[in-house]
């Protein structure tokens, strides 16, 4: 018995607009900018919308009507719900739909999709904390299983999730952890008791999500028979093949044109023409099967990259330099009180952001320019930093006044003594 489990991490953040020096101290409008199309949020989810979300739930709906077994996970980011709920809420009710089919599970994150911990334990907490309550709101499920933010993990994160509830977590299936063991078993995540740790099989993932169209590749074109035939082979070498991948992989990374969703519209049948394979959703996998080792990972490993590592986002000075800065506004942004301050200084601190400042193989035209929005890293740097001199500026007024409140309350109350 070989079990699938699907995962789709769905993410799109509030991107920065271009702000420039001239802007810091008469412009708190961050996040959008109507006539820049290309830092425009609406703008680019709808036309996501249009290429992946819609056309995609379209037919995981169909698949789910139509395969009782079949069965599919999401890690929604909690700024893509609300982005979802202020400009596509129509693409809000078709995840919805999926939802209440009882064979779809959400995925537990944080809702800033966030580096929080690795730069705030208490930050981290409040975001997973918000998390769950908007997929509570919306949804009315209440996650199970936790993914940290582009898969980022260590031994330290098991063990705090654990702590937190959860039940299982799920982690890249990095060679350089595994060794010779198979990411097609569960483990133990070292210093655990109970919770397992749901390892990406980084290969048969890829193949799908980055080289499905590409022609030099020697097993194009992958068609659903051939892709069966490989989850066949793993029968007795494994119990779980975890496909975890971007959920924009269908008709955003891959267009329609290269045959991506036909692909897709055949997959269950062609994996359910064998008695032996079935679907699973994460918890699930954490019920049916035991942990056959032990995960020992006590440096830092993501699914970013060749390196699988933290450089995509702290791999040069600016991205250091930029991080060091946000979380060290934390005590003063949250002393303010001000909702509308804490959430934007929350808001910045999307990971997206500082993987917009990476420099690795930039003039090569790789991924990290997909859906970057400026001309370079730098630009990226600039702007973010002027934002976060903005909010500084905002958060020190509103303390200074809120003192000098606290200053005058004080003299009147002596003289009325």
């Amino acid at each position: 018995m070989v079990s699938i489990c699907f995962y789709f991490q769905v993410h799109q953040p509030f991107r920065i607009r271009k702000y420039s020096i001239f802007d810091i101290g008469k412009n708190d409008n961050y996040f959008s900018d109507s006539s820049e199309t290309n830092l425009n949020n609406e703008k680019i989810l709808k036309k996501v919308s249009e290429k992946c979300y819609l056309p995609m739930n379209s037919l995981l709906l169909e698949l789910l009507e139509k395969y009782p077994q079949f069965k599919v996970s999401f890690s929604f980011s909690g700024v893509y719900l609300e982005q979802l709920e202020k400009y596509a809420p129509d693409v809000l009710e078709s995840f919805k739909k999926l939802v209440d089919t009882g064979r779809v599970e959400i995925l537990a994150e944080t809702y800033y999709h966030s580096l929080s911990f690795l730069f705030s334990r208490g930050e981290f907490y409040e975001q997973v904390k918000k998390h769950k309550e908007i997929v509570e709101r919306l949804f009315g499920k209440t996650p199970e299983v936790f993914r940290n933010t582009e898969l980022i993990y260590n031994n330290e994160l098991a063990k705090v999730v654990e702590r937190m509830g959860y039940k299982g977590i799920i982690s890249e299936g990095a060679p350089s952890i595994l060794g010779w063991r198979s990411p097609n078993y569960l483990y133990s995540p070292s210093g655990t008791e109970k919770i397992k740790v749901l390892l990406k099989n980084y290969k048969m993932s890829d193949d799908i999500a980055f080289r499905f169209s590409e022609k030099s590749w020697k097993e194009w074109p992958l068609t659903s028979q051939k892709y069966a035939q490989w989850v066949n082979a793993v029968n007795g070498g494994g119990e779980v093949i975890n496909l975890f991948m971007d959920y924009e992989t269908f008709g955003e990374h891959q267009w329609k044109e290269t045959g991506i969703f036909e692909f897709m519209r055949h997959f269950p049948e062609e994996i359910l023409k064998s008695s032996d394979n079935d679907f699973k959703t994460p918890s699930e996998v954490v019920n049916s099967y035991p942990a056959r080792g032990t995960f020992d990972s006590p440096r830092f490993i993501s699914w970013a990259d060749v390196e699988r590592d933290l450089s995509a986002w702290i791999g040069n000075e600016i991205q250091n330099a930029a991080i060091k800065k946000i979380y060290s506004l934390g005590f003063k942004v949250l002393k303010t009180q001000d909702s509308d301050i804490i959430e934007k200084w929350r808001k910045l601190q999307t990971s997206d952001h500082f993987y917009y400042m990476c420099t690795k193989w930039f003039s090569d035209g790789d991924v990290h320019k997909y859906f970057n929005p400026y001309q370079s890293p730098y630009d990226a740097f600039i702007s973010y930093m002027n934002v976060l001199h903005d909010l500084e500026l905002h958060a020190d007024e509103l303390l200074k006044k809120r003192t000098l409140v606290a200053s005058n309350t004080r003299e009147n109350i002596y003289k009325e003594n």
